[in-house]
Order: structure tokens, then C-alpha cells, then sequence
């Protein structure tokens, strides 16, 4: 684990669908600086420097013909093909990791890393707990096909190319299993935040 003095670190993951939204409000209200990990990565996306290092890896299949970032090529390679993600995840991983640094120092004492690839990036050395919110993989799909607006096909293709629960569980110190209402998971899941928040 990095140790960065004076803040405390958290770091949140878990499934698509999962309801990690949820629990990064009660985060925010209790006083952390909350980084969304995929906001940046979205924002990386524009960046010039990575978008010319994307060209050479992946000879332009992923740009459109201004030079930005194919999004729906982008999404369809990371779902559906394995060594291609694992190829792109290192490209961008450290642009990403760079920028979540700065943040950091940059905050006060406490900081929530709201982290879907927070194993796969490494960023799980920085936290001094991990908190993971998992869920059944219909609920999953159901949400995402409500939140994203797609198929309940892609939204289980979607959850294929993830880990699954188990994965979540066995490296977290804390796990939320979210598969009922918002005002159940609030009122169940308090107390045991409460106790990582301290």
C-alpha cells in the first residue's frame, strides 16, 4: 500500500449495476472527496497525447476520421475482446492514475476512489480500505438496461467481460450486497459504513 500522510484513502468498485452511485453519496455527505475514476477516464479519452499513442497501438481502428476517440468501438472492443482490453487498459491506465494522484494531494483528509477497475489498475495500493458493492446479475442487467438505455442483451454482455461478485468479495474488506430498494440498501447498510468512514 502507498502510504500518503494525513488522508485517508477508501476505495469503492463492484459490478455495473451495482448501485455504487448510492453509496458515493453517503461517502459525500459524511465529508469525502469523492473522485469518479470513470469521469476522468472519459476526460482522458480527449486527451491529444493519448489519443496519438491509442493511433499506434491500434492503427486508427478506434478514431473516428477527426481523430477523437470511437466510443462505441472503444466500448465494443472492451466488452468483447479480451487481450484488445487488456492491451487498452494499459494505455490508459496510467494517464488515468496520474490525474486520480493529482486529485488526491490535492483534497483534504478524506477521499472516496468511486473505482470500477480499481484492482485491474492498480489503484487499490493507494487505499487503506476497500468497500465493494455487488448485486445479483438480473438486478445488475435490469438497472443497466434502465440506466444506460440498452438491451438486456448487451447489459448481460456487458456484465460477462466483469468479475464477478465472488471476485469483489474476496478483496474487499467491506462488501454491500444491494439487491432490493434504495430505501433498503440506506437503512441496512448505515451502520457498517459508518464503521469504515471512522
Amino acid at each position: 500500500m502507498v502510504n500518503l500522510p494525513n488522508i485517508m484513502i477508501i476505495g469503492l468498485t463492484g459490478q455495473s449495476g451495482a448501485g455504487k452511485s448510492t453509496v458515493c453519496e453517503m461517502f459525500a455527505e459524511n465529508g469525502f472527496t469523492v473522485i469518479d475514476c470513470d469521469d476522468i477516464a472519459r476526460k482522458t479519452a480527449d486527451n491529444r497525447r493519448f489519443l496519438d499513442e491509442i493511433s499506434r497501438r491500434f492503427s486508427e481502428e478506434l478514431l473516428n476520421p477527426d481523430g477523437t476517440l470511437n466510443r462505441a468501438s472503444t466500448a465494443k472492443l472492451i466488452f468483447t475482446d479480451e487481450e484488445k482490453r487488456g492491451r487498452y487498459q494499459r494505455i490508459i491506465f496510467p494517464y488515468i492514475i496520474y490525474e486520480i494522484m493529482c486529485r488526491i494531494k490535492s483534497a483534504k483528509n478524506k477521499v472516496l476512489l468511486d473505482a470500477p477497475t480499481l484492482f485491474e489498475s492498480g489503484l487499490d495500493m493507494v487505499c487503506g480500505k476497500i468497500v465493494s458493492v455487488t448485486a445479483d446479475t438480473d438486478k445488475c442487467a435490469e438497472r443497466i438496461v434502465k440506466r444506460d438505455g440498452i438491451s438486456p442483451e448487451r447489459a448481460r454482455e456487458r456484465l460477462s467481460s466483469q468479475h464477478s461478485a465472488e471476485y469483489f468479495r474476496e478483496r474487499s474488506d467491506c462488501t454491500i450486497e444491494n439487491n432490493g430498494t434504495l430505501e433498503e440498501l440506506i437503512s441496512s447498510e448505515k451502520t457498517q459504513l459508518y464503521s469504515i468512514m471512522l
